[in-house]
């Protein structure tokens, strides 16, 4: 394959002479172009732009009059022209190029300050096929790939953020960019456009039920940077991807210093778990420390959640983060204050208890303005070395799988309430993942060992350990109800559980020893029931 290849050294100091100027979000454009204009840059426009810039009392030129052809089929056709995109590329230290310049009368631009149609907006909104598919920006994206290539000699701008740095480095060098300047804008310029047509691609793989295309890409906007990744010596960064749902990349932070990578990734997992329990149902709660719960509860009241909650590992809570699922208010803030907590999420917060937590001025205070759905759509994903692992979220519900009573005994009503709530959190638990509950409420976590048994065990022994705390007479394990998010693959971890004091036991089935394992049950008087459906979590 030849390789096209122009050796023409880019110069440093380039002055802006001719701005194209074509804008949806036209925030400070209007004050941008005054700017210009008054160092006497001449400007191009287009459209709304155009009528904007020129609202404002400024000379500025339609795109119509240097090409000599109209906007046309309701302003799809306007930039898409060898004299704008001629202007945009040429290479003005190439004789060649000058000479075609020349010969079809286009003049060089020098600044391209262009942003997009908000495909994103529309999308997220709810918009409708055509409607959709009607704001995606084809001449947009056009200019500011064609500026951006040329950026030796052009200045590319996509982000309004960036218009202060333009009038500085204008200030500065009398009228000229910076060659790294518009470096750093052409990266920019690329990054914006590469986002913004992996949200058409992915809408459109989503629009046609397409769950495997050919290439798959996913974009962000940076939303911060961070002091540190996962430790100290890793770089880190927040970016969000336009998706509306509600949680840690769409909450307000109310008070408190930046997240952190570990916060962001665990108030995701804090809030994520708690949405799975409706607000008009119960008030919850979901204290969250390391990704895993160390205790998850309903109560007649938000402050009996959190207190229940708490009571399953007052130890691990410790600098946890905490997810409710109602408005927090002045008495459940009065409570959670006096533990020491990094985080608090809840959909709305009122003003007492904003006052409260002002009393704790390191503790971030997140309002999301709603709840995750559980139920709904989405993708998830992962990098792994060379690779990116793409899955469909998981939204599977208990109250939506038809429950098989697998042993002689059935579930009380209450056995079966707590089976429910306890597959509920376990679905938000490490893999291998085992959760005893009892009376909505958990009793004992055990979390990401490589044996269910352990987990088994380990949950057991956080029940004792919250008895001895709590001065209770045995731990809340006894008379529970059990899950595990996959198959139990011998009756090992069952005797475990039993051992342990519960009374019934949810899972996936679905092991070539499930007769075993029902068998051992059956034989202890426990009632069990399959569910069909798993919940990896890794």
């Amino acid at each position: 394959m030849a390789v096209i290849s122009k050796k023409i050294p880019a110069p440093d100091k380039v002055e802006i002479k001719t701005a194209l100027i074509s804008v949806f979000d036209k925030t400070g454009i209007v004050d941008l172009a005054h700017a210009l204009s008054a160092r006497g840059v001449r400007l191009l426009s287009t459209g709304g732009t155009y009528k904007a810039i020129t609202a404002a009392g400024l000379a500025v030129t339609d795109v119509s009059e240097i090409t000599g052809f109209p906007e046309i089929m309701d302003g799809r056709v306007k930039t898409l022209h060898p004299t704008v995109h001629g202007g945009l590329l040429a290479i003005r230290d190439d004789s060649e190029h000058q000479e075609a310049m020349k010969t079809h009368g286009i003049e060089g631009i020098d600044l391209a300050v262009i942003n997009l149609y908000p495909f994103e907006e529309v999308r997220a909104a709810g918009g409708d096929y055509p409607t959709t598919v009607e704001n995606i920006d084809i001449g947009g994206p056009a200019m500011i790939r064609a500026s951006a290539k040329n950026h030796a000699y052009v200045t590319t701008m996509t982000d309004p953020a960036d218009y202060a740095e333009l009038l500085e480095q204008l200030s500065a060098d009398d009228g000229k960019t910076a060659y790294a300047f518009r470096q750093r804008m052409a990266a920019k310029a690329y990054a914006r456009t590469a986002a913004y047509d992996a949200m058409i691609s992915n809408w459109f793989a989503e629009a046609l039920s397409i769950n495997t295309p050919r290439h798959r890409v996913i974009g962000g906007a940076l939303k911060e940077e961070m002091r540190y990744g996962e430790n100290p010596h890793q770089k880190a960064a927040f970016y969000v991807t336009g998706e509306k749902r509600p949680g840690v990349s769409t909450a307000a932070l109310l008070q408190g210093k930046q997240l952190s990578y570990n916060n962001i990734n665990d108030t995701d997992a804090a809030y994520e778990l708690v949405a799975e329990f409706l607000p008009e149902k119960a008030p919850a709660c979901a204290i969250i420390k390391h990704a895993n719960p160390c205790g998850v509860a309903t109560g007649s009241s938000l402050v009996e959640a959190y207190r229940r909650a708490l009571a399953c590992d007052s130890v691990s809570a410790f600098g946890g983060i905490i997810a409710l699922n109602q408005t927090l208010d002045a008495e459940t803030a009065e409570e959670i204050v006096k533990l020491f907590t990094e985080v608090i999420i809840a959909p709305d917060v009122t003003e007492e208890a904003k006052a409260i937590v002002a009393r704790k001025p390191n503790l971030r205070l997140l309002s999301a303005g709603g709840l995750p759905d559980p139920r709904a759509a989405g993708l998830t994903a992962k990098t792994v070395s060379g690779g990116l692992l793409v899955q469909s979220r998981d939204n599977g519900m208990v109250e939506d799988l038809e429950l098989k009573v697998v042993t002689r005994r059935a579930p009380t009503a209450q056995e079966l309430d707590d089976m429910k709530f306890a597959f509920k959190v376990g679905k938000h638990v490490k893999s291998n993942a085992v959760v005893y509950a009892k009376d909505g409420q958990t009793a004992g976590i055990g979390a990401g060992q490589m044996s269910r048994v352990d987990s088994a065990r380990i949950a057991a022994l956080k029940a004792e350990e919250a008895a001895k705390a709590l001065g209770l007479a045995v731990p809340m394990t006894h008379g529970s109800a059990v899950a595990s998010e996959a198959f139990l693959p011998f009756a090992d971890g069952l005797l475990s559980m039993i051992a342990a004091g519960a009374t019934a036991v949810i899972q996936p089935g679905g092991s070539m020893r499930d007769q075993e394992v029902i068998d051992a049950a059956n034989e202890h008087g426990v009632a069990m029931v399959f569910t069909g459906m798993r919940h990896f979590r890794h």
